[in-house]
């Protein structure tokens, strides 16, 4: 079966999160831990989070993906950033045991001008205050499109964050389409190539989410701008060969386009009518 689901907010609660996923014919679904542009978290109902917790099993949803705020940078060149990014991690670890053994994203970071190697430095730093063996949610590294002093946009850079980190063995990666096709992986017409890449470099089995986007920029421009899908420049039918990849398929496949309910709904119909059981 295709798992495949939206970017959703939980601003109204989880079960009403939940009930949106259902109703555009979805089977995950992200959301974001607090507000995504600032440092805000919501306070968590315990009644709320029970009420979701039996919809996701009375409807065999298995996964779910938080997604960090963007205002988090583990790799700043300031120490107060730094520590916010921390503290903010730490934070959203502990709300994440209300729902335990599902997944967290975070973009590793921007090293503004000190480089990849202190940049990744600092990143592994910050994992090492972290991760905890007893951890019941997997953090994964999300694969970027390489703007500016971006790091992770190279499966190289996301290898040495995993071998640098004290507990690296614990975590995945999260794959962004768009990211990486701006990134220059052709994921157009060499998929089983940059699959053989990855997994190489860093090993599919730690390949754990994918986020489903278009590109609203050409190969190789790292730029990071979501195209609904269809849309842009890796198109509907290159996307149709990632999900259905033997490789992939499996996956949970996370929609991040552009996009409000109806259109959420009709990319979900999109796909399972284009996918191979």
């Amino acid at each position: 079966m295709l798992k495949i689901g939206a970017h959703l907010s939980s601003s109204k609660g989880f079960y009403a999160m939940g009930e949106e996923m259902l109703a555009m014919d979805a089977n995950t679904c992200q959301f974001f831990t607090r507000n995504p542009r600032g440092g805000q978290a919501k306070e968590i109902s315990a009644s709320d989070i029970d009420k979701f917790k039996q919809l996701t099993q009375n409807n065999h949803i298995e996964s779910i993906l938080a997604h960090a705020s963007y205002t988090i940078n583990p790799c700043s060149d300031k120490e107060e950033t730094r520590l916010f990014a921390l503290n903010t991690m730490i934070d959203d670890m502990k709300r994440m045991e209300w729902i335990p053994n599902q997944y967290y994203n975070f973009h590793p970071g921007s090293h503004v001008g000190q480089g990849v190697e202190q940049g990744i430095s600092y990143i592994c730093e910050t994992l090492n205050h972290l991760l905890k063996p007893e951890i019941k949610t997997q953090i994964l590294l999300e694969t970027m499109s390489g703007k500016g002093s971006e790091i992770g946009s190279t499966f190289e850079e996301l290898r040495q964050i995993i071998d640098r980190t004290e507990n690296g063995h614990l975590l995945g990666v999260c794959m962004d389409t768009c990211h990486i096709f701006s990134a220059g992986y052709d994921i157009v017409n060499k998929l089983d190539d940059v699959l053989e890449n990855f997994d190489s470099v860093i090993g599919l089995e730690k390949l754990k989410m994918i986020h489903l986007n278009d590109s609203l920029t050409p190969f190789n421009s790292h730029k990071d701008r979501h195209a609904k899908i269809g849309e842009g420049s890796i198109g509907a039918e290159a996307l149709v060969r990632f999900v259905n990849h033997p490789r992939l398929k499996h996956l949970s496949f996370i929609l991040e386009t552009p996009n409000e309910f109806e259109g959420y709904k009709k990319e979900i119909a999109f796909f399972r009518a284009n996918y191979s059981a």
